[in-house]
């Protein structure tokens, strides 16, 4: 693993770019090791005069804070830190108050900018309090781990979640830049990575044949650190920005970057939004669970469904339900208590279950008014077989 300071070295090849088209709130991700040290100039050149407040969490302010700072003090640029707790209990009521009364006794304006320093659970927090607070803060992602580089950082989503399920109250809000330093991954626990990783198939699954056909054969280096993770960042990035240029607000087409969710939130509520089971682990066991449940209407062959099952375990994910940690604990092991935890989803119209399924690997659709009823027996029959 390289040293901190090895890391922030820039390498001497130009970062990978990729645009995010929304008219007046286009932005850019800027892809590459050693761009946190561009951090600070990138800013200064969007917003001369702005102040920042940084917010993180205390596990990646060990590593990133104070090489964040350096960037913006070498810029020029004042700045203020909120340092929250690490978990998916930070995405709370509770911690949003913190969070919003910390931007708003750091005078943060409605001219100035909110770095969000993290994971997927801080670019949500730090967000939604960046939307909420003196009606719209702009703000920043510079994300730390492999699943908020590939996924949450990139598209506007920011929220926290209800204790009756996830994401359930938030705000659409576009960052103006996305940082993602690819060598701020190698200070990542190799589980926290692989669940990064999920996210990283779930394009090639859902829309890109040729991509997951890659991914195949070169997984391993984007763990390694290759250049392949580089590639495989800047594919999944693009695969979004795409999709979230053509369907902003999920009316439509970018409800398919939601495969595996569905089955992935409500196992994640129903381990109480724990270590147990992280989200990149739930969508990997949800997209399983989605490929299997298409394959048993005749939507797609078995063989397809084992195919992505087998690729998500050569990675290092669990894809059965007997993979988490606590199974047939706290409503896991039951398939009335999932479904009604999959009846708060946010794709629910009107009490009818909506879910992303696949015509074949790189092709999903939408399925709207999915019979509970079958859900039930799929997920009873899943509960009951033995993994093999």
């Amino acid at each position: 693993m390289m040293t901190i300071a090895e890391t922030l070295n820039p390498t001497t090849s130009a970062p990978t770019r990729v645009d995010v088209a929304l008219g007046e709130r286009s932005y850019e991700i800027v892809i590459g090791r050693g761009e946190l040290a561009s951090l600070g100039a990138r800013i200064k050149a969007l917003r001369p005069g702005a102040r920042v407040a940084i917010v993180t969490d205390r596990t990646v302010a060990k590593y990133w804070l104070e090489p964040t700072r350096a960037s913006l003090t070498q810029a020029g640029i004042d700045a203020t830190d909120i340092i929250v707790d690490e978990g998916e209990g930070s995405k709370s009521y509770r911690v949003l108050i913190d969070v919003s009364e910390g931007l708003i006794a750091a005078k943060i304006e409605r001219g100035d900018l909110v770095v969000a320093l993290g994971g997927g659970v801080i670019g949500d927090l730090a967000g939604f309090a960046a939307a909420i607070v003196r009606r719209g803060v702009d703000f920043v992602q510079v994300p730390t781990s492999l699943l908020a580089q590939v996924d949450s950082s990139v598209g506007g989503k920011t929220g926290i979640n209800s204790p009756q399920g996830k994401n359930l109250v938030g705000a659409f809000h576009q960052p103006i830049l996305v940082v993602a330093d690819t060598g701020v991954l190698d200070t990542l626990a190799p589980r926290q990575f692989r669940a990064g990783y999920a996210e990283v198939a779930k394009y090639g699954v859902l829309g890109d044949l040729a991509l997951f056909e890659w991914l195949e054969k070169n997984h391993a280096g984007i763990f390694t650190g290759s250049a392949a993770r580089e590639e495989a960042i800047a594919a999944s990035c693009r695969a979004k920005a795409g999709i979230v240029a053509r369907d902003e607000r999920e009316s439509g087409e970018r409800a398919l970057l939601n495969l595996g969710h569905t089955f992935g939130h409500a196992l994640e509520a129903a381990t109480g939004f724990s270590d147990r089971l992280f989200h990149g682990e739930g969508v990997a066991v949800g997209m399983v669970l989605a490929a299997e449940f298409s394959a048993s209407l005749g939507m797609i062959a078995p063989e397809a469904a084992q195919r992505i099952r087998r690729h998500l375990a050569a990675a290092g994910l669990p894809t059965h339900l007997q993979d988490i940690a606590g199974f047939a604990q706290e409503g896991v092991g039951d398939a009335e208590s999932l479904v009604a935890l999959m009846a708060q989803d946010k794709k629910v119209k009107r009490g009818k279950l909506t879910f992303i399924l696949l015509e074949a690997i790189g092709r999903a659709v939408v399925v709207n008014d999915v019979d509970p009823v079958a859900v039930r027996a799929f997920l009873a029959e899943k509960l009951a077989a033995k993994p093999g």
